[in-house]
């Protein structure tokens, strides 16, 4: 079955280069010239895309406005593909929930790559989930980070604190397992973002900004991430 990735631009001439280089790639292509008409594909179409490619400057409604409303009802990939370059913008399209953020323009490779990336992430979350709906069986082979009031299934990329399951963003999940990986080893935003995002682009801010989202999300009763002022940040969670 092909994967279905939806184009949503309101420049015809950057949807008819993508649908050109994603159809030779024997991808499915759907596209919208704005955020109304995706969420109606999105809400009466009966195949789902499988990721989104998104523009931000739209008229009416912003790429940013999108993804915030898809990200409350659907669970895909969303790749912000812009020409606003700017730390700031990169930093809040990740605030909101984009799994990835590309400039325009754009290296077809690179762009192909990625896409492929996401695609083969949410496919093996898709299929973990599918398996195994509930918290996995004892005896699974599924790689479980277990620390007091913390659990974090790698695999599925599940996250339960105190057997309440969180929902986190995939930049979110591989944030918190490399910090709990490497528990007690104080890292500067640097490392992590080198270790996490890996390739360039965005800022040092973006961490900044997910380290809050992730505290917001899991410390409810305590901390399990913790600043070390002028350095950077150290996961303290007690491992069981």
């Amino acid at each position: 079955m092909k994967d279905h990735i939806l184009i949503v631009d309101d420049n015809l001439e950057i949807i008819e280069l993508l649908e050109d280089i994603l159809e030779n790639e024997g991808f499915e292509v759907s596209t919208a010239e704005s955020g109304e008409n995706a969420l109606d594909l999105l809400k009466n179409s009966e195949k789902k895309p499988s990721l989104i490619l998104l523009d931000i400057m739209m008229p009416n409604m912003s790429g940013y406005e999108l993804c915030s409303q898809i990200r409350r009802e659907w669970d895909l990939p969303i790749l912000f593909l812009s020409a606003k370059g700017k730390a700031v913008d990169k930093v809040v399209g990740f605030e909101i929930g984009a799994d990835d953020y590309i400039t325009k323009p754009f290296d077809t490779e690179e762009l192909l790559a990625r896409i492929r990336a996401h695609l083969r992430r949410y496919e093996r979350i898709r299929k973990h989930t599918e398996e195994q709906p509930e918290k996995e069986a004892v005896g699974s082979p599924i790689t479980v980070l277990k620390f007091k009031d913390l659990e974090i299934h790698k695999e599925t990329y599940s996250v339960y604190v105190s057997n309440q399951k969180i929902d986190l963003s995939t930049k979110e999940f591989q944030l918190l397992t490399f910090l709990a990986e490497n528990a007690g080893i104080v890292f500067t935003r640097e490392q992590i973002y080198d270790r996490v995002w890996g390739y360039g682009y965005g800022s040092l801010n973006t961490v900044t900004v997910h380290i809050k989202n992730l505290r917001e999300k899991l410390e409810m009763d305590r901390q399990f991430i913790k600043t070390q002022w002028g350095t950077g940040y150290v996961f303290i969670g007690e491992k069981l």
